[in-house]
């Protein structure tokens, strides 16, 4: 999502937040483990309950939310597979119930969503996955910079774990291994995209006041299919990656279609990058390149259509993880966006920069705490996020934390000023 409201405003936060991707681009995994039975079926699944208190006035309860998601897999030799679902239901609309519009509670209260549904098989030495899936290029910590291919539920922002926040793709997938290279290529018929709910809810990316029409979402038809290729090798220690992908964006642009109106579609772009990761011993570096090509932004010329100017961007990221403490690590990171022709109506500068710190620790046996700092360096833009984890068993985890943010309001972050929070997530796995 590409729009901004004054120059250094809210463009900033939706250039940055659905640029997509991740960085040390970790091997895909064909994902169903080797049975011991190839003629059984193996379940799983956790059941989670989530609950937020939002503390900045007016004060409210944020969420209150009970997730089962379960998953059976099974097959035999040469073939795979999987299927997995996830149901939701949020008590806060009835808690809250004058909080959030109606559209909102019909957004949110009561979910169901399909997750990984695939079927494995070989045809000599290329292995295939087709279905509905999770296409990982490469990962930080964070923010999404080269995962090109996931969608993302955005509703509750970038808070989750990245596990729950992907949103499977319906892909065809093809993978080739010969010797330390490995190749990929992927074809997405009908894409999924970034949930970012409707206007009102608690991390809607547009500020109130601003009317927004339904969003548009690109036909079936074969030219609005997704498709890419990854060549990944390790040499010397270093896992090399490089890919391209051709797709619809998986974020929205925001076209002004009147007077203080907008409405959300997807731009066909293309994106081409890589990924690096060497360990050495004492540290792992880790770094990530995209450049993208098609994407709009939104502009304060009133003579360009719909508000909107195409922009090429360059976004990388460079990142070290350092053990340290008690089981613990530290991780730094250094990222940007560099707009290659950049407009000055938008209201960005030509190279955005943030960094970001996270700090883990073991406490005990059973606890852990971690703390995550990420800002912005050309304006005064931050989250922080300070947790503890309980573990009290393998089946039973118990999490408390707190998401602060702040900035002026068209910042990254700072727009979301008032919705700081404390939350617990307690999960079970079975």
């Amino acid at each position: 999502m590409r729009f901004t409201l004054k120059p250094g405003g809210l463009g900033l936060a939706l250039a940055w937040l659905f640029a997509g991707g991740h960085a040390f681009a970790a091997e895909p995994d064909f994902g169903v483990d080797d049975l011991e039975d190839s003629k059984s079926v193996q379940t799983s699944g956790h059941l989670q309950f989530d609950l937020a208190r939002t503390y900045a006035r007016p004060e409210h309860w944020s969420m209150a939310r009970g997730r089962a998601e379960v998953t059976a897999q099974g097959g035999g030799e040469g073939f795979k597979w999987k299927i997995a679902g996830r149901a939701d239901a949020d008590a806060v609309f009835g808690i809250d119930s004058g909080i959030y519009p109606d559209a909102v509670r019909r957004d949110q209260q009561y979910q169901f969503e399909l997750r990984e549904t695939f079927v494995d098989f070989s045809a000599g030495d290329v292995d295939f996955r087709i279905g509905r899936q999770h296409i990982v290029w490469g990962e930080m910590v964070g923010l999404f910079f080269a995962d090109v291919v996931s969608a993302r539920d955005l509703r509750t922002f970038y808070l989750p774990d990245f596990e729950q926040l992907r949103i499977p793709q319906w892909a065809a997938r093809a993978e080739y291994y010969f010797g330390d290279t490995h190749a990929e290529l992927i074809w997405i018929p009908v894409p999924s995209y970034d949930k970012i709910g409707k206007p009102g809810a608690e991390f809607y990316p547009l500020p109130k006041g601003v009317n927004v029409r339904a969003e548009v979402k690109p036909d079936s038809s074969l030219g609005n299919t997704n498709w890419g290729g990854r060549l990944s090798r390790l040499v010397g220690g270093w896992d090399l990656s490089g890919f391209y992908y051709r797709s619809e964006d998986v974020a929205q642009t925001f076209y002004m279609v009147g007077a203080n109106e907008f409405e959300p579609r997807h731009e066909r772009i293309s994106q081409a990058g890589g990924t690096l990761a060497k360990d050495f011993g004492d540290f792992v570096l880790k770094s990530e390149v995209v450049h993208t090509r098609g994407r709009k932004f939104n502009s304060y010329n009133p003579l360009v259509p719909f508000g909107l100017v195409a922009q090429n961007t360059v976004d990388y990221v460079v990142g070290v993880d350092i053990p340290a403490f008690k089981d613990g690590r530290v991780n730094l990171q250094y990222f940007a966006r560099r707009m290659l022709n950049h407009d000055p109506y938008t209201g960005l500068e030509r190279t955005e920069g943030g960094a970001s710190i996270l700090l883990n620790t073991k406490l005990t046996r059973a606890w852990e705490a971690e703390a995550l700092l990420v800002s912005m360096l050309n304006r005064t833009d931050y989250m922080f996020r300070p947790k503890v984890t309980w573990s009290a068993s393998k089946s039973w985890k118990l999490t408390f934390g707190a998401d602060v943010f702040g900035g002026k309001p068209e910042g990254m972050f700072g727009r979301y000023d008032r919705q700081d929070r404390v939350y617990t997530e307690a999960r079970w796995y079975f």
